[in-house]
């Protein structure tokens, strides 16, 4: 009998780097290993994996993603591709619109007509950051940037029986993120100034990878957030990728959001920490805490120099 196919839209950006590699029974970088019933990858059945970065797939193009659809007939589609740069959205909402909306319709209209589940991921900004304890997944949204309410959009054109994945502040070993600009900026001198009037969940795609084809198996449909256990701010985080490294976290500043030189482009909720309720609730595997996480990541990242971390 042939594997079943999986087709991964966005496959070239750090989370699709990742799920791939959990199909192809790989243990990407920084993963636990173990039984894909946990979560954890690294011993899943064949799994005929097919990876659609954003130059081979165009998913703001309905033609290229009926044509690409009908002829592999995947069973699940995982739509990972997006525009994700915050403050780009802002100064280009055309763009973020087509990406992350109008995209999503065009796969969401594919899957549909030919038989495949939808997987599909979304963000911790489709909310405003004004609750005083973690959002669940049945809270209002109420996006405060272009991103998010294209996200929103994401959320709305996948449907009523796609399974929707919230998750946020997201870092890996392959692409642009905090953690990677943090080391970066490690090997520097003086002061690094980071806000502290943020606070969400760091979110690890080695360890969300493996979540995200948990739901993809079960075919689960609704919204699900996923993300790290604990919170963080970005001064938070800075820090403990500096102690995670071997460097001082006492260089790292805390400065408010009205602070930041020069200013961002997009709004960003103040607190977006994601409560995983649908996951617990359903007896589903929750991720491990985010500093557990980010210390298997830097010594992927820096094994000459990663010193356990420990929490504070």
């Amino acid at each position: 009998m042939a594997p079943r196919r999986v087709l991964v839209t966005g496959s070239g950006g750090q989370l699709g780097h990742d799920l791939v590699a959990g199909l192809s029974g790989e243990v990407p970088d920084g993963a636990l290993k173990g039984d894909a019933r946990t979560g954890r990858l690294g011993d899943r059945p064949a799994v005929d994996v097919v990876s659609a970065p954003r130059q081979v797939l165009d998913v703001t193009s309905r033609e290229e993603v009926l044509a690409a659809i009908s002829a592999l007939r995947p069973l699940v589609v995982i739509h990972a591709a997006a525009f994700t740069n915050v403050d780009g959205c802002e100064q280009d909402p055309d763009r973020a619109f087509a990406v992350n909306a109008l995209g999503t319709r065009h796969v969401a209209e594919a899957a549909r007509r030919y038989g495949a589940h939808l997987v599909v991921v979304s963000t911790d900004y489709v909310f405003d950051g004004t609750a005083s304890r973690p959002y669940v997944e049945w809270d209002q949204t109420r996006p405060l940037s272009v991103y998010g309410l294209s996200k929103l959009g994401t959320e709305l054109e996948a449907g009523e029986e796609a399974t929707i994945v919230r998750t946020s502040w997201v870092s890996g070993a392959h692409g642009k993120n905090m953690v990677q600009t943090a080391l970066g900026l490690s090997d520097s001198e003086g002061p690094l100034r980071f806000v502290d009037d943020q606070r969400g969940r760091p979110t690890f795609t080695a360890d969300l990878a493996g979540a995200i084809l948990v739901l993809a198996d079960s075919r689960l449909s609704g919204v699900f957030h996923v993300t790290n256990d604990g919170e963080a701010t970005w001064y938070d985080l800075v820090r403990a990728v500096l102690t995670a490294c071997g460097g001082d976290p006492g260089r790292v500043e805390p400065i408010s959001t009205a602070q930041l030189d020069p200013p961002r482009a997009a709004v960003r909720p103040a607190y977006s920490v994601l409560d995983n309720a649908a996951m617990r609730l359903s007896g589903l595997p929750l991720l491990p805490h985010w500093q557990d996480a980010l210390e298997r990541l830097v010594r992927v990242l820096r094994p000459e120099s990663a010193p356990a971390a420990k929490r504070t």
